[in-house]
């Protein structure tokens, strides 16, 4: 990996010269943790297209980057230091992944200022985060009036064999034919796939607005950086509100094999649709691979049988291979939602009905306390467990990619989680499916970090 010693970037969107000096001084300061923050996303941005899913090897590499904000009396521009190589051509930053490195900076300033300047973000209550979560999305230009429902959100692991990246692909060619817009979590892998076969759909029919949004939160985007498709990137505060930004602006839903991440994605939607005030709502969901990735949705959708129930299997439809039957049908759903939205006068672009419970949208910090305290037994709403399942999901996915996590693990040991014995041991063989089809970690040994016990 080659550096680039110095450079200057100044916006491509003229808006963004427009921060104000309150604004510019609450990144400014180098001890600050929203500089640190900032460093870090700006850095996974210019890393962009890097094969290396561990965040702390990139941020060992790296750790002579900085990055500053110079104000002028006609804007702003950056001034980069000792950054990635690959982001640059002949000495001039890649256009796209300027715009990238400048959606950092609006949605890490904008969240920042809203959240210390008179506490603008209310983070404490239910209508307050879905509020939040709105805003921002609205800031950066995501949700917008009066356009009819048309986006899928894609979801699926970053680290996939080459076919079931090519089955993505083939699907997103196959949405792109129908002028559907794509949504994933921005990285490489099933996220990439879908954006790049859209591309190739939305060019033969002519379709010159195509929207490739990435939607990912700093925890996350070092081991995930904005693949090059991404044409609108957006950095929610934490993994909750960037689940409930996904499943706000959604359409519809895809979901193609992954590994810990996927099945935490899987659990958090279904947790939301089980909800008694969620039974009437719209959103089609499902689960799509090639037919030689067709066990991973075996697998998943017996370990869902067993903790949440058959009632569960109501909400996704399992499909093995056929692209084009895929497209067809969420075509076919995001037409009934369109029907009715339209005749409940609900948004089209934002889904304000969807009821998003407490344990589904408040941050969950995956200590080794939290992890140990976790509700794994069958004794409780289905909704309920499914949110507890979520969390433990969630903290391997920390544990396996977040660099916090990550530091965790090695100073105290795996995660424990403790439960109910016939739970325990679904998970488990669930987990060791997983780490048997390289699921967990796109490069090197896997070594778990959690411990199961019953």
């Amino acid at each position: 990996m080659k550096k680039i010693p110095h450079a200057f970037v100044r916006p491509a969107n003229s808006s963004l010269n427009l921060l104000s000096h309150r604004e510019i001084e609450g990144v400014m300061n180098s001890e600050s943790h929203t500089y640190e923050l900032f460093r870090q996303c700006a850095l996974a941005v210019l890393n962009t297209d890097s094969i290396e899913d561990d965040a702390a090897i990139i941020a060992e590499y790296f750790s002579d980057f900085s990055i500053h904000i110079i104000p002028q009396s006609r804007g702003i521009k950056l001034e980069v230091i000792n950054a990635p190589a690959s982001a640059f051509v002949d000495g001039k930053m890649i256009r796209g992944i300027q715009e990238h490195l400048f959606s950092v900076l609006r949605d890490i300033v904008y969240t920042h200022h809203k959240m210390s300047v008179g506490g603008r973000f209310d983070f404490n209550t239910a209508d307050g985060i879905t509020d939040s979560v709105f805003r921002i999305l609205r800031n950066a230009g995501i949700v917008k009036a009066n356009v009819q429902p048309h986006l899928v959100v894609c979801w699926g692991g970053h680290s996939i064999p080459r076919q079931e990246y090519d089955h993505t692909k083939h699907v997103g060619y196959q949405l792109g034919l129908r002028g559907l817009g794509i949504a994933t979590g921005c990285g490489i892998g099933a996220m990439k796939g879908p954006m790049k076969g859209a591309v190739v759909g939305h060019g033969k029919q002519q379709i010159a607005d195509g929207r490739y949004i990435g939607i990912t939160e700093p925890g996350i985007i070092a081991s995930e950086s904005p693949n090059p498709t991404v044409n609108e990137l957006v950095i929610l505060p934490d993994i909750e509100k960037r689940l409930e930004a996904f499943v706000r602006l959604a359409h519809s839903i895809i979901v193609f094999p992954g590994g810990a991440g996927t099945a935490e994605e899987v659990l958090y939607l279904l947790g939301l649709l089980m909800h008694p005030a969620n039974h009437s709502l719209q959103i089609p969901i499902i689960f799509s691979a090639s037919e030689e990735s067709a066990e991973y949705f075996q697998s998943l959708d017996k370990f869902i049988r067993f903790t949440l129930g058959e009632d569960a299997t109501k909400y996704y439809e399992i499909i093995i291979d056929h692209p084009d039957i895929v497209a067809q049908r969420i075509q076919q759903g995001v037409e009934k939602v369109h029907r009715y939205r339209r005749n409940n006068s609900e948004s089209y672009a934002y889904n304000w009905q969807l009821t998003i419970p407490d344990e589904f949208q408040q941050p969950f910090d995956p200590s080794h306390d939290n992890m140990k305290q976790l509700n794994l037994h069958r004794d409780q709403p289905d909704y309920q467990l499914a949110a507890e399942l979520r969390r433990a999901f969630s903290g391997i996915v920390a544990g396996n990619v977040k660099a916090n996590g990550i530091e965790r693990i090695k100073k105290h040991g795996p995660y424990l989680l403790k439960g109910d014995s016939k739970l325990i041991e679904a998970l488990e063989k669930l987990l060791v499916s997983f780490v048997q089809q390289g699921r967990m970690k796109l490069n090197g040994e896997y070594k778990p970090c959690y411990k199961l016990v019953s």
